[in-house]
């Protein structure tokens, strides 16, 4: 009798103290849970070992990118489902499914383990980061955990990403083009730097030198750009030459703690800091200042998490640290701002655009989910469930208040105090979109 999926339900229910809001469908063709809710699809048992193995969110994203897992129905109404039932429980939701810590609890684990099939369990997909040893934040370790979220080919980013290819929260006007909204946010951040002729710009974290094209071509910038990816910076090389801009921009492959070129009069980072991590980051503000000359602006682009009520513990997301970004750390806005002034920085202007991000991040998803075979063809069937499953939590993610993202605007202070800002700086946002 096929009856998996019954098990599992019962199982499920018990171990979380509440019904399941979804349905779920098991490798034997059973289905049990409310008619007409998402489906959870348990394509293999193995997924149940996985789980057993390591409880909780590690267990799902293994079996998720293995293929065990998946979902019929709306994505993001599953994960939504998903997240009340397992993540927003917090640190007691792994105590929770974690039966050798729940002796009331031992009798259905035993259950769960006959279902489950022969030991060991299998060993991690192939997409997930070999776990590093010594310090955070190294050089190394650093350009290490950017190859491996960045050098994944650029033709998979196309796809994702689009003509813009920007690869950070678009600025929306309405819900229209995902082209015109990044056109729109680079235009924003060279308008808040003040951008003019023959001005120097370091863009730290260049990507894939949308924003080193886009200051250089419409306000004359002479841009030096500088990312850990060889392969972004390959691309962005020849998109430079393309414009016919290789004189006013130069891309290097070079960690940020080793330009020494300054001063310059500006410097944008859109969506690296979250790559610096907090033992550095005392360190990344400094040299920002350092490399800016008096009155010069910097424009830190960021997402930014909720502050902890006991700060020490805090910790990184299982599934992003193991498949999206290795090592990368999210930082209460307040704690990047006031790390920025400590350095020297006075902090001019915040912006939350929190909204756009999850408007950008939907219209990525619906991207890959367009392009969903070519995706796997050019990466892998793991690699191309990761990118799905990340994107797609990280809106709701955005669209629920848990995650934010900002614009700092923070300038280095001549000797005598001024800022040099205008009295009214906020006339750049009349005309971000013109």
């Amino acid at each position: 009798m096929a009856d998996a999926a019954l098990r599992l339900t019962a199982l499920a229910e018990e171990l979380l103290g509440e019904p399941l809001p979804v349905r779920i469908r098991a490798w034997d063709g059973s289905e049990s849970g409310p008619p007409g809710a998402p489906v959870l699809v348990i394509r293999n048992r193995r997924a149940l070992r996985r789980l057993l193995w390591k409880p909780g969110e590690l267990g799902l994203a293994r079996a998720w990118v293995a293929g065990e897992l998946d979902i019929d129905g709306d994505l993001y109404e599953t994960l939504d489902l998903m997240a009340g039932l397992l993540w927003e429980r917090g640190a007691d939701a792994k105590d929770t499914v974690h039966p050798i810590r729940n002796p009331k609890l031992r009798t259905a684990a035993r259950s769960l383990l006959h279902l489950a099939g022969p030991w060991p369990p299998p060993p991690p997909p192939v997409e997930e980061v070999r776990r590093r040893t010594g310090p955070l934040h190294t050089k190394r370790r650093d350009k290490e955990a950017i190859s491996h979220h960045y050098d994944v080919g650029n033709d998979f980013y196309e796809l994702v990403l689009g003509p813009s290819m920007v690869y950070s929260c678009a600025y929306w006007e309405d819900d229209g083009n995902l082209e015109d909204a990044q056109r729109d946010k680079l235009d924003l951040v060279c308008r808040k730097l003040a951008l003019k002729e023959g001005d120097r710009l370091l863009d730290v974290g260049c990507g894939w030198g949308s924003m080193a094209i886009h200051a250089a071509r419409e306000y004359g910038a002479r841009v030096t750009g500088v990312t850990l990816s060889v392969e972004q910076a390959a691309y962005a090389r020849k998109r430079i030459a393309e414009e016919g801009l290789t004189d006013r921009i130069e891309i290097r492959v070079q960690d940020y703690r080793d330009v020494r070129d300054g001063p310059y009069d500006a410097i944008s980072s859109i969506g690296m800091a979250e790559h610096v991590g907090s033992v550095r980051y005392r360190e990344y503000a400094d040299d920002l200042y350092a490399l800016l000359k008096p009155g010069g602006r910097l424009l830190n682009h960021q997402i930014a998490r909720r502050p902890e009520r006991d700060e020490s513990a805090y910790h990184v997301d299982e599934f992003i640290d193991a498949y999206v970004f290795p090592d990368g750390e999210l930082a209460p806005l307040g704690r990047t701002v006031a790390t920025l002034e400590e350095a020297g920085f006075e902090a001019r202007d915040v912006e939350s655009i929190r909204e756009h991000y999850a408007l950008t991040l939907r219209r990525w998803v619906a991207n890959l989910e367009k392009h969903w075979d070519r995706a796997v063809t050019m990466t892998s069937p793991g690699r191309a469930r990761v990118w799905r499953l990340y994107m797609a939590a990280s809106a709701l993610s955005f669209e629920h208040n848990k995650i934010g993202v900002n614009q700092i605007l923070a300038v280095r202070p001549v000797d005598d105090g001024s800022s040099r800002m205008p009295l009214r700086a906020r006339e750049w946002k009349a005309s971000a979109t013109g």
